[in-house]
């Protein structure tokens, strides 16, 4: 089920999952299609600078709200990668995609190499991921680089309990880098963050933060055959830079690694000028 396209596909429509979720999406264009999947706890807005310049370019551009964020249902259930990545699949399926570039960001990125591992790659050409969860976040015996668990556990205290405030803290800090020295805050940029996060279900970011923290994607990684763009920025305060992009493009049959110096997390946001020429000359080589 999903809502009626208008000539050019330049509606916003929405499809319906077997478990009965509505997963919001937009379908701008035509051309090869490129597919984004967003960070948590955003929406498929956090994709205007890119969505916009590929358009411009003559590609077909889609992004979804993933499950409980942005403007798809608000479901209790399926807040981790299994059904990210099925939701994801559900879409490519009923758009029909073929030769699609998946460009994914933070736990998008994650979404996207789990959606390749676990569909196949029929449908999908090449794929980029930016600032991404894998292989692993969280500290463990074979991960000791990873995270402890009590960071994310104070990620989820405060999405339970002060998540407006928190929703503040994360965009005016570590998330743009707008704490470091010299660097200037942009309103615009924090205030959108802070929209496209309360928009989304308390429960979804709540469980969202297990999904990307303690998913092992290094099975995934191994499985994928297709040209994988691993795009990182060395002062990512979010998503530590060595223990994720340079594992990540060494377990990919055909990845590689692209570093930013002194990039923050946000960097699609920040450095749109750049991210975007990277990824343009990435599809087409």
């Amino acid at each position: 089920m999903a809502a009626t396209h208008t000539k050019g596909r330049e509606t916003m429509s929405k499809i319906t999952t077997k478990d009965g979720v509505d997963i919001f999406y937009k379908d701008w264009g035509e051309g090869q299609p490129i597919v984004f999947s967003h960070g948590w706890p955003l929406s498929s807005d956090d994709w205007d600078a890119q969505m916009m310049f590929f358009l411009n370019k003559g590609f077909r551009v889609i992004a979804h709200d993933r499950r409980g964020h942005g403007r798809s249902s608000q479901v209790a259930q399926g807040h981790d990668m299994d059904h990210y990545a099925d939701d994801l699949a559900a879409l490519t399926a009923h758009l029909n995609l073929k030769n699609a570039i998946h460009v994914g960001h933070s736990t998008g990125g994650g979404e996207v190499v789990h959606y390749i591992a676990r569909h196949g790659e029929a449908r999908v050409a090449k794929a980029a991921i930016l600032g991404a969860v894998p292989p692993l976040m969280v500290k463990t015996a074979n991960n000791p680089g990873g995270i402890p668990k009590e960071v994310f556990d104070g990620f989820q205290v405060q999405v339970a309990t002060n998540r407006a405030q928190f929703y503040r803290d994360l965009p005016e800090g570590p998330f743009y880098g707008f704490n470091r020295p010299g660097t200037k805050p942009i309103q615009g940029i924090i205030d959108n963050w802070w929209r496209q996060g309360m928009i989304g279900s308390a429960k979804a970011h709540y469980d969202g933060i297990v999904a990307f923290s303690q998913t092992d994607f290094t099975e995934d990684l191994k499985k994928i055959n297709m040209p994988v763009l691993v795009m990182h920025g060395d002062d990512d305060q979010i998503v530590p830079y060595a223990d994720s992009a340079p594992l990540s493009a060494k377990l990919l049959k055909n990845g590689t690694l692209k570093t930013y110096k002194g990039y923050p997390h946000g960097m699609p946001t920040t450095h749109a000028d750049v991210i975007n020429a990277d990824l343009l000359a990435f599809i087409k080589g």
